[in-house]
């Protein structure tokens, strides 16, 4: 029996960016996966969640639950938001549904590489990327960690990217530092957030590298707004051979 997919699509990607949710689905349907789009989704709580509204972001954790809670796996183009679900929601659901939601949710890279393994992509993007390895992915997703991979590639987004045939990836100098986006960190530390963000575009620009790339798009919308002359993509927009239209 084939799995069930549901399609969980954040609230930024779903108002800001929504050609990288059409090419989650684009790269699941091309792989065979039949997807759902549950209408009703919407917010995951985290905003909610670390401005300390805790109610708030238990009742969205419930109704994140109740939506995608018949489904086999559930996959997003966001680290952070699914963070969100595999680690914050231990302190809002019950244990079990807790562990339930946990189990099945997943970045779109990560269920790539772990649930796919996929290990060849029909697809080309002739140009060089550097990659933002953004702090959710990183640290709580732990897309940087894997006993199968070896150098070159110590993160798993950087193999799927090796796949991508006519891309160069070009090493860039801090690519695990904060872009200092954080939510409301960027509004409630302003200045300090613009001053990583203009270090991690420097570092960017050092790399010589065409394009930045990342796997969240609230990283990407921080840095753009510093600096709108950079061109950046999602990651998936190049995995699932659209990238080259979106540019």
């Amino acid at each position: 029996m084939s799995k069930k997919i549901a399609l969980f699509i954040p609230c930024f990607i779903d108002t800001i960016y929504p050609k990288v949710g059409l090419a989650t689905l684009k790269i699941l349907q091309d792989l065979g996966f039949e997807v759902e789009y549950p209408k009703a989704q919407t917010c995951c709580g985290q905003p909610f969640f670390n401005s300390g509204f805790r109610d708030e972001a238990k009742n969205l954790a419930y109704k994140f639950y109740s939506i995608f809670k018949d489904f086999d796996y559930i996959v997003a183009p966001s680290a952070s938001c699914i963070a969100m679900v595999r680690v914050n929601y231990k302190e809002l659901l019950e244990p079990k549904e807790y562990e339930e939601m946990a189990s099945k949710s997943y970045e779109i890279c990560e269920f790539l590489y772990d649930v796919v393994k996929l290990d060849s992509l029909d697809v080309s993007f002739a140009h060089s990327v550097a990659l933002h390895k953004s702090c959710h992915g990183l640290r709580e997703l732990e897309l940087g960690v894997s006993s199968e991979l070896a150098l070159p590639y110590n993160n798993k987004v950087e193999k799927l990217l090796s796949l991508v045939d006519g891309l160069t990836l070009l090493p860039m100098l801090n690519a695990d530092e904060c872009c200092g986006f954080g939510g409301t960190f960027s509004v409630n530390e302003n200045e300090l957030s613009v001053k990583m963000g203009q270090d991690k575009l420097q570092h960017f620009r050092d790399s010589g590298a065409e394009y930045l790339v990342g796997y969240d798009n609230s990283c990407m919308m921080h840095l753009a707004s510093i600096d709108k002359s950079v061109k950046m993509l999602h990651v998936v927009e190049i995995l699932a051979g659209v990238a080259d239209e979106t540019i």
